[in-house]
């Protein structure tokens, strides 16, 4: 028995003792599986949130620079998004489904498709980046009758079977069996040996070429313009236009899955690929779109789309309230040009990475676009990721007051992704967190390189 609380007041606030990190964490425990592991050994239970802080039940306050894993675009609490929200919550309608007409569903479909820059667009909203992948991959095997796939190594793209199935991640692909029939290419990042070079990426493309040879027609290409759960790490334009070259000539399609990338998050561009100078197929989107509210979809060519034979909805596709945070979330980040906000903070916060690696033995790879930004942890001497260190790190962040995120191929990265609202000052103080915390997790005997630490300090 889960309470012995009456049902009726299941809903109801809770006693603040119930409410403390202990408590969740242990009643968490109790009713959730094993694998949905939170971050820090003590984890943190979220209460509310303003601007670009957060504060637990206990009453601290932390600068949030993960933005719930790059979905909460706009920060907590912002006027507007409330407004708008609790005018659509006041009408009394939170759900309709697809088998009716939806306004706010229409008006968005038709952003998103002008947004695209993809002719003859078509828009299907589901409620997660899994549930888009998984919509565009089944749309790229009936409309080329096909189902090989071509994916990347290091690659995240949802937890079902079909988007696990083309996951590069090995510890993120649970299951060995598949709709599918995969290949892994090499997505261009640099390994321990050295760094990736022309002569790397040439055999690449002929390793490619020789699995498309056997397999012979491919449904689609998927990729992330900068790979989310894989380390922030952007595979090199040139090697996805010869790759996007190779499985278009076997029929195939481009799917650009931009669940992480878009929305002016990578800065300059609504869409990630545009760094890149892709044409997609089929671009899918979630997460920061909604501003935390659930939300996903794809927009695609109609010819790709349409290729589903027979009759389909989503339930939750198109809910009016995710909807409404969803156009709210667009005119916000129009109108007050918070892709160039992510281009200017995140260009002073990745200076502030590379003084770092610069300047301590263990930090190594800073990289990233706009606020879509990376270091690793690593053994000095040796290059190895070392995913202890990353640990520590973070922790040492959370304790100096900020939230920042882990991930890459050897759980050795530090992902930084503040809201696209975030400020100069809050980019200032973060820095000074990010230099308390590699101080802090410096190993004994490799000391700090004041020689090679960068001169720049200037302000955003």
């Amino acid at each position: 028995m889960i309470t012995d609380r009456p049902t009726s007041d299941l809903s109801s606030p809770q006693p603040s003792s119930e409410r403390s990190a202990d408590s969740l964490l242990a009643r968490h425990r109790r009713v959730m599986p094993g694998w949905l592991t939170p971050y820090y050994d003590r984890p943190i239970a979220l209460d509310r949130g303003d601007g670009r802080h957060v504060t637990d039940t206990e009453g601290r306050t932390y600068l949030d620079f993960f933005a719930g894993i790059l979905t909460n675009s706009l920060g907590y609490d912002l006027p507007e998004f409330r407004e708008a929200v609790q005018r659509q919550l006041a009408s009394g309608l939170t759900h309709t489904s697809t088998l009716y007409l939806i306004d706010a569903q229409i008006r968005l479909a038709e952003r998103l498709a002008e947004l695209s820059g993809i002719p003859d667009p078509v828009v299907f909203l589901v409620s997660s980046g899994t549930e888009a992948n998984d919509a565009a991959l089944l749309a790229a095997v009936c409309h080329t009758g096909t189902n090989h796939v071509v994916a990347l190594r290091d690659g995240y793209h949802g937890r079902s079977l079909t988007t696990t199935a083309v996951s590069g991640l090995p510890g993120w692909r649970p299951s060995p069996y598949s709709p599918l029939r995969v290949t892994q290419a090499d997505n261009g990042a640099a390994r321990t040996d050295g760094p990736w070079t022309g002569a790397d990426k040439e055999r690449a493309v002929q390793d490619l070429a020789a699995a498309l040879e056997r397999e012979g027609d491919t449904a689609a290409l998927i990729i992330e313009p900068v790979q989310g759960l894989g380390g922030f790490h952007t595979p090199p334009s040139s090697l996805l236009r010869r790759y996007d070259e190779l499985v278009r000539d076997r029929g195939g399609v481009l799917i650009s899955d931009e669940v992480q990338t878009a929305w002016g998050r990578t800065g300059k561009h609504w869409w990630g690929h545009q760094l890149h100078g892709l044409r997609p197929d089929v671009l899918t989107f979630a997460k920061g779109l909604g501003n935390g509210l659930p939300l996903g979809g794809l927009v695609a060519r109609r010819a790709v789309v349409d290729s589903l034979p027979g009759k389909s909805i989503s339930t939750f596709g198109g809910n009016p309230l995710s909807c409404t945070a969803a156009l709210v979330t667009l005119d916000v980040i129009r109108d007050r040009d918070l892709m160039r906000n992510a281009d200017v903070v995140g260009a002073y916060l990745l200076e502030g990475l590379r003084d770092l690696q610069r300047s301590e033995p263990h930090l190594a790879a800073a990289r990233g676009h706009g606020l879509m930004l990376a270091v690793d942890l690593v053994e000095p001497g040796t290059g190895a990721p070392d995913p202890e260190a990353a640990r520590a790190f973070v922790a040492a962040c959370r304790e100096a007051g900020l939230l920042i995120g882990m991930g890459g191929p050897g759980g050795n990265c530090l992902r930084i992704a503040p809201p696209l609202t975030v400020t100069e000052d809050e980019a200032r103080t973060a820095r000074a967190v990010l230099e308390q915390a590699a101080a802090a997790t410096r190993p004994a005997g490799h000391p700090f390189r004041t020689a090679s630490r960068g001169q720049s300090r200037s302000s955003v």
